[in-house]
C-alpha cells in the first residue's frame, strides 16, 4: 500500500479544544526551542565573559547545542517508538526545561557546555513529533500546510523571540537569558497537556520498524538533500554581522533590524511553502532548492549596495519554505518509520548549520569577501538538486 493510499484512509484525530488551540501549542514549543538555539549566538561575548573564557572557545557552546539535536532526535525517536506521541512531547519539553534551568545556573564552562548539550537533545525530536501531530489532525490534503504551521514557530522566533531574549540577557545578564527561555518551556508544557489530543500508540511500531528507515535508500538520499540544502543559507546567516557592516555599510545597531527582516522572510516563506507543498510536493522542493541557490548568488552580487542587499536578505529568508516541504516528503516515504525519519530530517537541518559555518569560514580565510558565503551556497545549493534528483529516481531506477 502506498504511502499517499495509507493517508487517505487514516484516521483523523480531534483536538480536545480545537485545532486551533492545538497547533498554538505546538507552535509554542518551535517558538521557544527555537529562541534557545539561536539567542545565544547573539549573547556569546556575554557567555564569554560569564563562563571565563575567549569567545572562539564560548563557540563551544553552540556546538555542543547542534551535538545534542543530532544526537538526540534518533535517539529519542527509537526510545519513544511505542509511547503514546502526547506523552512523548511532554518528555521532550521536560528535559528541554532541566537543560534551560541548568544553562541559567551554570558556574563554569564545563557546566554551560554540559547544558546547552542537554538543551539541544530534545529539539529534533520535538519538531519530528510536532510535525506527526499536527498532520495527525487534518485531511491529508492539508497535512504540509499544518506542518509549515509548526515550523512557523521557529521562524517567528527569528522575528520576535531571539530579539527579545537577547534584550533581555543584555540588559539583565546572561542567566536572565535562558531562565526567559526555560518559562516558555513550562508554560508550553501546560498547553500540550491542555490542547493537544491523547492518542494511544500505533500497536504496529516498534525500535526495529523505526530503524528501518536507515535501510532506505531513498530516505539517506533525502537526509542528505536536508544536510546541503540549508549550508548556503546557515553560510551567509553565521557571517552576516561582519558582511553587512564591512561590506553593505551598515552600522552595527541596524544589524538586529535586518535579521528581523530575514525572520519575517521566513514566516511569509514558511506559509507559502507549506501551501505550495500540498499542491505539489516533489516540484515544489525542486523549485525551492533552485529558488535558494539564485537568492544566494544575489546576496554575494547585491551585497554591496544597501537596498539591493535588504531585498535579497528578505527573499532569502523566503527560502524557509523548502522546510516543511522536506518535512512532508520526508514522511510520505517513511513507511512504518515515521518518528526517526521525520526527527532525522531535523538532525540533518543542524548538519546544515554545521557545513555552513564552517564552509562559509574557509572561503573567507582562504581571501574571500564577507559576502563570499553565497557562493558557497551556490554550490551547497547545487548539490543539494543533485542528491534530490537521486532521492527521486532510485527508487524507478532499483526496479528496473
Amino acid at each position: 500500500m502506498s504511502e499517499q493510499t495509507c493517508d487517505s484512509q487514516r484516521e483523523t484525530v480531534h483536538p480536545p479544544s480545537g485545532l486551533f488551540l492545538a497547533m498554538l501549542a505546538l507552535g509554542s514549543g518551535g517558538l521557544f526551542i527555537g529562541t534557545g538555539e539561536f539567542s545565544p549566538m547573539s549573547l556569546l561575548p556575554d557567555l564569554a565573559k560569564g563562563t571565563g573564557v575567549s569567545i572562539p572557545t564560548a563557540g563551544s557552546y553552540i556546538s555542543a547545542y547542534a551535538a545534542g539535536v543530532v544526537i538526540g532526535a534518533p535517539a529519542f525517536a527509537i526510545i519513544g517508538a511505542r509511547w503514546p506521541r502526547k506523552m512523548l512531547l511532554l518528555l521532550l519539553l521536560s528535559i528541554a526545561l532541566v537543560g534551560y534551568g541548568l544553562s541559567a545556573t551554570a558556574w563554569s564552562y564545563g557546566s554551560l557546555l554540559t547544558a546547552r548539550f542537554i538543551s539541544g537533545l530534545p529539539h529534533g525530536a520535538w519538531y519530528g513529533v510536532s510535525a506527526l501531530v499536527a498532520a495527525s489532525m487534518v485531511p491529508a490534503n492539508q497535512k504540509a500546510r499544518y506542518i509549515a504551521y509548526v515550523m512557523l514557530g521557529l521562524a517567528v522566533a527569528n522575528v520576535a523571540g531571539v530579539p527579545l531574549v537577547t534584550w533581555g540577557g543584555q540588559a539583565l545578564g546572561w542567566r536572565v537569558s535562558f531562565a526567559m527561555v526555560a518559562a516558555g518551556m513550562a508554560m508550553t508544557a501546560l498547553m500540550v497537556m491542555l490542547f493537544v489530543p491523547a492518542k494511544k500508540a500505533d500497536a504496529n511500531t516498534s525500535p526495529v520498524k523505526e530503524l528501518s528507515a536507515l535501510r532506505s535508500p531513498q530516505i539517506i538520499m533525502t537526509f542528505g538533500v536536508a544536510s546541503v540544502s540549508f549550508a548556503g543559507m546557515f553560510a551567509v546567516y553565521s557571517f552576516i554581522t561582519p558582511a553587512l557592516t564591512e561590506i553593505s555599510g551598515f552600522k552595527l545597531h541596524s544589524v538586529p533590524w535586518i535579521l528581523v527582516l530575514w525572520g519575517i522572510g521566513m514566516v511569509t516563506g514558511n506559509i507559502i511553502g507549506g501551501r505550495l507543498a500540498d499542491k505539489a510536493l516533489i516540484p515544489s522542493i525542486f523549485g525551492l532548492i533552485v529558488w535558494n541557490l539564485v537568492m544566494l548568488a544575489l546576496f554575494s552580487l547585491v551585497g554591496s549596495w544597501k537596498l539591493p542587499v535588504l531585498i535579497a536578505v528578505f527573499l532569502l529568508g523566503n527560502g524557509f519554505a523548502l522546510v516543511p516541504a522536506l518535512q512532508a516528503h520526508m514522511m510520505n516515504i517513511a513507511g512504518d518509520a515515521q518518528t526517526l525519519a521525520s526527527s532525522l530530517t531535523h538532525s540533518a537541518f543542524n548538519i546544515s548549520n554545521a557545513l555552513g559555518a564552517a564552509f562559509g569560514g574557509w572561503a573567507i580565510s582562504a581571501g574571500g569577501s564577507w559576502i563570499s558565503t553565497g557562493w558557497v551556497g551556490v554550490v551547497f545549493s547545487a548539490l543539494a538538486l543533485s542528491l534530490m534528483y537521486f532521492s527521486v529516481h532510485i527508487n524507478k531506477w532499483s526496479q528496473q
